[in-house]
């Protein structure tokens, strides 16, 4: 088992998002039991985001640094680094208001 520094990869990954033409970069940090599990690292250079896309399942947005909206229908939350969003099971868009790390969670019951 390999211990991982979130605070070193949001920093490596805020970099590559900010020399990406999409102004975002991502990794999973995890992947247990089969892929039940799922962790993602998103770095989102300010007003970059993620255009509207289907839920993937219970999941949540621990906002690393920065601060992001999470926005679903008419109805939008806000975090800011040491929040935690779930994430609607609905399509939603995601939206960094400034440069922002957060880590994604996905719990599928497949």
């Amino acid at each position: 088992m390999q211990t991982i520094s979130l605070d070193t990869q949001a920093r490596e990954h805020l970099e590559r998002a900010a020399a990406a033409s999409s102004g975002r970069s991502a990794a999973t940090v995890y992947a247990g039991r089969a892929h039940g599990l799922r962790q993602t690292l998103l770095a989102l250079v300010a007003g970059s985001g993620l255009a509207e896309h289907d839920s993937p399942g219970d999941a949540t947005l621990l906002v690393l640094r920065g601060h992001v909206r999470l926005t679903e229908g008419g109805t939008s939350w806000e975090g800011r680094a040491g929040d935690l969003i779930p994430v609607p099971l609905a399509r939603h868009s995601v939206e960094a208001i400034e440069d922002s790390a957060v880590l994604l969670t996905v719990a599928r019951r497949d």
